[in-house]
């Protein structure tokens, strides 16, 4: 049996999207800024797509800004904002458990003469808004704090927090990385006071290398690329048509049915959750209800290297992350493990499991039985 648990890395696409995007590829491939019959149908397709997106966040069409991705999506509205409102300031307010999109940002601003202040979290992944209050200076440009944590599955409370950073000054724009929480929680930026949005294609059953950026018609921001002009000057290159039509297709589909597929994901979560707490030595990190992301469980296995247990369930047929997919690569610490404040031996340890649509309960019970089997034997190996 096989057990793909590891959807908050990537996802599989959606047959629907395949048949669409292949007609695109085949048919309807003009080049959308093309003024004859051809350009004009591939506009179309653009033209559909971002009322599609707008509807699901109860925005404007010409809000939505197609990109490569959740990071470009984040280094535009970073780099847009921070750029195009020096005059007000220079200074940004982040988490230390953004995703690496933003913070790899946020250090790249910083050597450019302006100043970034990372806020703590709490034991789950939480920012509270006593310590973003504190933060905020006359000179705050921009706070950018992230809707769904990638490791760990914590869920801000947006709305609390804006009204903590619009309060203080109504000009300062709020900034969300939703790439986790987009179509896994009902998101309205204008109720939720959110200014700029990120969203990536692929964790949603699209397809990879296109994402939006939602901007609130009142932002002032910079092009973060330049070219052609496309999209009204605001992100220059011909737009990957095939994959903005997938996109929104997706986005519809999960929204569409958005009731039963997340009360889905919670009894699958529940029952994992149950099951590896019952594991002698084993954390389950952050919150595991419904205050959580419905895809997302961390696990700390005490004694047992994540990298490890990792390929041991790979032989398995189970596939998980040691982390973020973004940051497997670097082999670092994990920043949201050491903001969360874990055991120090249990940095290494921690390995994260999440869901999809079309993860079954039969793939999680497997998954839950050889987390059960292995951990045993892998521990009789545990350097003393």
């Amino acid at each position: 049996m096989e057990a793909y648990l590891d959807n908050s890395a990537t996802t599989r696409v959606l047959p629907e999207v395949v048949e669409l995007m292949n007609k695109i590829y085949l048919e309807d491939y003009g080049n959308p800024s093309s003024k004859h019959l051809k350009g004009i149908e591939s506009e179309r397709y653009i033209l559909d797509a971002k009322e599609i997106i707008a509807k699901t966040l109860k925005a404007k069409p010409e809000e939505i800004l197609f990109t490569s991705g959740g990071t470009e999506s984040d280094n535009t509205a970073l780099f847009g904002v921070m750029r195009a409102n020096t005059r007000r300031g220079k200074h940004m307010i982040t988490t230390m458990i953004e995703h690496h999109a933003i913070l790899a940002t946020a250090h790249q601003l910083e050597k450019e003469g302006y100043e970034v202040t990372y806020l703590p979290v709490d034991k789950y992944g939480q920012v509270s808004p006593e310590s973003l209050k504190e933060a905020i200076r006359p000179d705050t440009v921009l706070v950018s704090v992230m809707h769904t944590n990638n490791e760990i599955g914590s869920v801000n409370n947006l709305e609390e927090l804006s009204k903590v950073v619009k309060d203080a000054n109504p000009e300062i724009y709020f900034h969300t990385d939703a790439v986790q929480g987009y179509t896994k929680s009902i998101i309205i930026p204008k109720r939720l006071g959110i200014d700029l949005l990120s969203v990536s294609g692929h964790k949603i059953h699209g397809p990879k290398g296109v994402g939006f950026l939602y901007v609130n018609e009142k932002v002032k921001m910079n092009p973060f690329v330049y070219g052609g002009g496309q999209q009204s000057g605001r992100r220059s290159g011909t737009e990957n048509v095939p994959g903005i039509a997938g996109m929104a297709f997706a986005a519809k589909t999960l929204y569409d049915d958005f009731d039963n597929e997340i009360n889905k994901l919670y009894e699958l979560k529940d029952y994992l959750v149950k099951r590896l707490s019952n594991i002698e030595g084993t954390v389950i990190n952050g919150h595991t209800g419904r205050d959580s992301a419905p895809h997302i469980v961390s696990v700390s296995v005490r004694g047992v290297r994540a990298e490890v247990l990792l390929h041991a369930l790979e032989e398995k047929g189970v596939y998980v992350s040691s982390g973020s997919a973004c940051a497997s690569n670097r082999n670092t610490v994990s920043e949201t493990l050491a903001s969360i404040n874990i055991e120090r031996d249990l940095l290494d340890s921690t390995i994260r499991l999440s869901f999809s649509i079309f993860t079954t309960m039969d793939e999680v019970k497997y998954a839950a039985d050889c987390i059960e089997e292995i951990i045993p034997e892998l521990r009789k190996y545990t350097r003393r």
